[in-house]
């Protein structure tokens, strides 16, 4: 199974849930699902942004080898299912490739909450701590829909909390 991340130039946000996924999925002993990321408007090779870098290093995860990709037709292909970061990007995606509407969703939507996830470029650390906080909640409920196979709609995971630690899972 092959998931793809996409969101506007893959520095912060699908970077950051690309590296949060693998890390989930490690934690979980799952090895059959392959993730990566794309940006719309990617400057290929770009870095993660430092705070997405520095906010991912206070859990454990190192960012610093990413290098930005633009979203090509074949990326979408490839991919069993592609999660964005907004309507928006979703929207792009499928006008990409048509043939992908049936499994490009964005993935609060894929989560079972349904709201865009807005850009943290420019923002301080201490966003970026939040966001994390916020993507791993996501990935969580996302890649547990996806590991479960096929299900009803509307099973969701019920309330956000707070903040979930996200610990061995």
């Amino acid at each position: 199974m092959r998931v793809l991340f996409v969101c506007t130039g893959n520095t912060c946000r699908s970077s950051m849930a690309e590296a949060l996924a693998r890390h989930l999925l490690r934690e979980w002993g799952e090895q059959g699902v392959e993730v990566s990321s794309a940006g719309v408007f990617a400057l290929p090779n770009a870095p993660a942004t430092e705070e997405a870098v520095q906010a991912l290093a206070e859990e454990g995860i190192d960012l610093s080898g990413h290098r930005a990709r633009l979203l090509t037709p074949e990326m979408v292909h490839e991919a069993d299912l592609v999660l964005t970061m907004t309507g928006g990007h979703k929207r792009y995606v499928q006008q990409l490739a048509p043939e992908a509407k049936g499994k490009t969703f964005t993935l609060a939507e894929y989560a079972g909450v349904g709201a865009d996830l807005p850009d943290p470029l420019g923002q301080p650390l201490a966003v970026y701590r939040r966001y994390a906080g916020e993507l791993r909640w996501l990935l969580v409920h996302a890649l547990r829909r996806l590991l479960a196979g096929p299900r009803s709609k509307d099973e969701g995971g019920g309330e956000k909390p707070e903040k979930e630690s996200g610990g061995s899972v």
